[in-house]
């Protein structure tokens, strides 16, 4: 069966995924672009944006893993737009006409509407479903391939608590936002649940990785 994971989901020092305030013109709230600065100095991303340069170390390593083996994704309602975009019948995404992802992804909402097909293989499907159900129908359209689990911190939590999460790549940066959605919260005793590594950088972040002791 396609695994579901989870990559490059940064959080802070106390555990904040995005910070308060989200706005058109402010993704993730408070915390600016903070969480998602040692992603901006790898390869990888130079690759994604079309940008020359980037570093290949460790960084641009974990980054990299993103992609290979992708076939779905799902996200939440808050990393598709900011509040209210539900109210704007032609939201089309924060991403502009050609969306990173290339995949059917799966954005849940209390509040669905027609599918989205967008340019270079993205089409936006809209759910209102629990986390096994939005699960069973991203694994379908994946063709055998994972599922990844995209965010925000809410979602990732929910998969988590209902143990349907694989593999996760958490980057811990070391700031501190003190508000905004916590991914830790109500969630203990993971570490019974899956086998836990760390790696730091130079950049100052530490990697961790959480893979199912099932697998």
């Amino acid at each position: 069966m396609s695994k579901v994971r989870v990559h490059n989901f940064a959080i802070s020092l106390d555990g904040f995924g995005t910070g308060a305030g989200q706005a058109p013109d402010a993704p993730f709230g408070h915390a600016g672009e903070r969480l998602h600065e040692w992603m901006f100095a790898t390869r990888f991303w130079g690759e994604m944006t079309g940008a020359q340069g980037g570093g290949s170390g460790a960084d641009h390593a974990f980054a990299a893993m993103h992609g290979p083996g992708i076939g779905a994704e799902i996200m939440g309602a808050g990393k598709f737009g900011p509040p209210g975009w539900q109210d704007d019948p032609g939201y089309r995404g924060w991403w502009g006409p050609n969306p990173p992802f290339h995949t059917p992804t799966f954005v849940l909402t209390h509040r669905p509407r027609p599918a989205i097909e967008m340019e270079g293989g993205t089409t936006f499907h809209f759910l209102d479903a629990s986390p096994a159900e939005a699960l069973a129908t991203a694994r379908e359209a994946a063709g055998g391939q994972d599922v990844r689990l995209g965010g925000g911190p809410s979602v990732i939590r929910d998969f988590l608590a209902e143990g349907l999460v694989d593999h996760m790549h958490v980057v811990q940066v070391p700031i501190l936002l003190g508000r905004g959605v916590r991914l830790w919260d109500g969630l203990e005793s993971l570490e019974d649940t899956y086998d836990i590594e760390a790696v730091s950088t130079p950049s100052g972040v530490t990697h961790l990785t959480f893979t199912n002791k099932r697998l």
